[in-house]
């Protein structure tokens, strides 16, 4: 868990309703950074479907149907077949869709860091500092996000 992220979107008040908007969007940002680990069509057009509900050219109707799509896909998600179990980066990156798009931005913004760390081995979520870097930019996105809507 980033208890810095924690901090601050407790600090920003992120859960209240009024910053669902701030939820999407920073949920949008953490998942694009494992856009490249998702494996199902379905889970990527979903991510699309994010972004457009972000940018103001897709409806609440149209977020909804797509979440319920991703969410049946992240719950039948095969898993790794490989030895090392790398591409459970997939599985995690394709959870922090289906969270990103119930507007549970801290739930995304964890599955996308695990997915992160995951694409580099398995082993490698064990190490809590190998979450280090994530963590880092996950604060300062939010940051940055929560300042340009202030700023608007």
């Amino acid at each position: 868990m980033n208890e810095e992220l924690t901090a601050l979107a407790r600090s920003l008040d992120l859960a209240h309703e009024s910053n669902a908007q701030l939820r999407y969007a920073f949920g949008l940002a953490c998942v694009e950074r494992v856009r490249h680990l998702l494996e199902d069509a379905r889970a990527v057009a979903a991510l699309d479907r994010l972004g457009a509900y972000v940018a103001g050219a897709l409806d609440f109707a149209g977020l909804e149907a797509a979440r319920g799509e991703v969410e049946r896909v992240a719950r039948s998600h095969p898993g790794s077949k490989s030895i090392d179990g790398t591409a459970h980066a997939a599985v995690s990156a394709t959870n922090a869709v289906a969270h990103a798009l119930a507007g549970r931005a801290l739930d995304a913004a964890s599955y996308a860091a695990y997915a992160s760390v995951y694409a580099y081995g398995g082993a490698a979520v064990m190490d809590r500092s190998a979450f280090g870097d994530e963590f880092r930019w996950q604060v300062q996105a939010l940051t940055r996000l929560a300042g340009q809507r202030s700023a608007a």
